[in-house]
């Protein structure tokens, strides 16, 4: 299949904001689509990359050589010279990148280019997220979209169960089984404001848990042999020694869990959660690293225990076993409760000591790995701040055409101006968007039609986020972590945003 049929439907599935015509188009082209390339196809279409990561950023997408007028790449062509791409590494390895992605887009169209650009990047934004693509395979293979599901939830990628399943159909699917060293996509959690909210949703008892903010893992073992992978379904097993040893330790020798690993204090108080994250990140000088930031383990379900599946299991068994076989102090702190009360100070007691919230978990709920299940669900408190908006990106996919990624400033009195913190593009509808693209023209100080364009500092937008991280990519040394926009306050003016200071004693 050429890489311009994919570039086609993507095009078609920006295009239709209807979620049944967006299944339709997908569905369309993965019933053409040969069996030896069905598994690129299913990623490229999902926004992903077989590879997951090849070293390619925009810096690396400037100076394209012109697009040819005729498509001839296929898909093999393209994912051999992504591989070739990302296996370059020591010296010269960022000229032979350079030289092979010029390679790749000189061989491709205009629209090819176009969409290629958007995957490397991570910017597809087509509006054809799992579920959309799960529906799509279904249709396209002839089978129950809950048998996609159920084998997704095994094998954890999507590429390969849609392959499965355009090839051999329902026994395809149901081939898959949980196994021992191959990644599961975890279970998440839905979100609300409150405790008492949260509890009135699951409609009875629940399970409250420490929401930390380390880093997500699931840990295998068969016999002696321990791997831990990332949320992402990345191995990670050399970059964290202590977790090894943990699950090493266990008596249990077939064994999947679930849990975070987190950087603590000698007080027990979190380190900020970029502390623990580029302690994770860090592939070289492993031991050196873990005795000057060590990370503690806390795991809080278990897939499998003593050679057998636990995920069709209500939660409140899963826990039990896990109970049973991990010792107490590498379990995540629990409490089971139907009173509001007793779980707003659960809540608070998290809070005072330093992590992000809790998680309520429904006692009856099976592991619903890959999806946000109705079972779990997370609160943490809401921090806001009024900032200015500096400059805004056009968008792309479903949100072409309109000024969408934000860069957001705070106020810096005694310099005049303003600060940039980060940027966002979450929580627009599409009515903001357009709103928010006429104002933006109407105050554009430069060209309209570069990509980032500069606005006077005039809209007052209130933000969410999740915290202040110290950073080096911005002005200001800092950075808010998954801010998204709540509302436009025309009832600010912007010498009445929040100040740097005030954000800066927000930072851990």
């Amino acid at each position: 299949m050429l890489l311009i049929d994919l570039a086609r439907t993507s095009a078609a599935v920006a295009a239709d904001r209807a979620r049944t015509a967006k299944i339709a188009h997908l569905a369309e082209l993965l019933g053409r689509v040969g069996p030896n390339e069905a598994e690129i196809a299913i990623a490229y279409l999902a926004g992903e990359l077989p590879q997951r990561q090849i070293g390619v950023g925009w810096r690396s997408l400037r100076d394209l050589p012109e697009p040819r007028q005729v498509a001839t790449m296929t898909l093999a062509q393209v994912d051999a010279l992504l591989d070739r791409i990302g296996s370059q590494a020591g010296p010269g390895s960022q000229a032979a990148r350079r030289g092979l992605l010029g390679e790749l887009f000189a061989t491709a169209t205009r629209q090819e280019q176009s969409f290629l650009k958007r995957l490397l990047t991570g910017e597809l934004r087509q509006g054809a997220q799992g579920g959309v693509m799960v529906e799509a395979i279904a249709r396209a293979a002839q089978v129950p979209a809950a048998e996609v599901r159920r084998a997704l939830t095994l094998r954890g990628w999507l590429p390969a169960v849609g392959a499965a399943a355009l090839s051999g159909g329902v026994a395809a699917l149901r081939a898959f089984r949980l196994e021992v060293g191959r990644p599961v996509a975890p279970m998440l959690a839905q979100s609300t404001l409150s405790v008492a909210a949260a509890l009135e949703k699951i409609g009875g008892p629940a399970a409250i848990e420490w929401k930390l903010d380390g880093v997500r893992v699931q840990a295998h073992r068969r016999d002696e042999q321990v791997t831990v992978f990332t949320r992402t379904l990345d191995d990670i097993t050399a970059q964290v020694p202590e977790l090894v040893e943990a699950v090493a330790a266990l008596p249990d020798t077939d064994l999947v869990l679930d849990g975070e690993v987190i950087a603590l204090r000698p007080d027990g108080r979190p380190e900020p959660f970029q502390v623990t994250s580029g302690r994770v990140a860090r592939k070289t000088g492993v031991d050196e690293m873990r005795a000057a930031v060590p990370l503690s383990v806390f795991f809080f379900d278990a897939l499998r225990l003593g050679g057998a599946d636990l995920l069709d299991l209500p939660d409140k068994e899963r826990h039990a076993a896990l109970e049973a076989a991990v010792p107490a102090d590498l379990i995540t702190p629990r409490l089971v409760t139907a009173d509001a009360g007793e779980g707003e100070e659960f809540f608070a007691d998290a809070l005072r000591r330093g992590h992000e919230g809790v998680v309520v978990k429904s006692p009856g709920t099976p592991y619903a790995a890959g999806r946000r299940g109705a079972g779990w669900i997370k609160v943490k408190p809401r921090h806001t701040l009024d900032l200015v908006v500096l400059a805004a990106e056009w968008g792309s996919g479903r949100r072409q055409g309109w000024l969408s990624n934000l860069h957001l400033g705070a106020l810096d009195p005694e310099n005049g101006g303003f600060v940039m913190l980060g940027k966002t593009f979450k929580g627009l509808t599409d009515e903001l968007l357009t709103w928010q693209t006429q104002q933006f023209l109407r105050l554009a100080e430069g060209p309209a039609d570069d990509w980032v364009v500069t606005v006077k500092p005039e809209l007052v937008v209130e933000i969410a986020f999740d915290g202040v991280q110290r950073s080096s990519r911005y002005p200001g040394g800092m950075a808010l972590r998954f801010a998204r926009v709540l509302r436009y306050r025309p009832d600010k003016r912007p010498d009445e945003a929040d100040t740097v200071e005030a954000v800066r004693a927000l930072l851990p």
